[in-house]
């Protein structure tokens, strides 16, 4: 860990030496975006989702209605498929190229990009997401 922590503090370093504190600074915007996004996306994955726990420390298998889905083209587009994330639990050894669409797991408000701006706001994401997951327990 602090390999690595040391590293990324050498890149940072060697940006501002070779291109000064302009580029550094894009750099570490540009770095903050990309985490932001991960962290957002990973967040909206699977938001309010659970499997049953079938022994101690052990969890049923992870099937596409546990993570969100999405098949709006914008995102689909966007984010490389990663709106079908809930193939990828299906069947992980799946390329994200062909991911499919399962109309049986739970489907986002919107698609990704529509939901990370939702997210972003945290009163707004949590009226909308916990009506739906209300919703979802209800009907089963």
């Amino acid at each position: 860990m602090i390999q690595a922590q040391i590293i990324q503090l050498l890149l940072v370093a060697t940006i501002y030496l070779f291109f000064g504190s302009t580029v550094m600074l894009y750099f570490l915007l540009a770095a903050f975006n990309g985490i932001l996004l991960l962290e957002t996306v990973n967040y909206i994955e699977h938001y309010g989702l659970q499997r049953k726990e079938t022994a101690p420390g052990k969890f049923e298998r992870a099937l596409p209605h546990h993570s969100w889905n999405s098949n709006h083209l914008l995102g689909r587009l966007m984010l490389f498929e990663l709106s079908r994330h809930s193939d990828h639990h299906y069947l992980a050894s799946r390329k994200y190229q062909i991911l499919q669409h399962h109309e049986n797991a739970p489907q986002l408000p919107t698609g990704y990009p529509g939901s990370v701006i939702l997210a972003l706001v945290p009163p707004l994401w949590f009226y909308v997401m916990n009506r739906k997951i209300q919703t979802m327990k209800k009907e089963i």
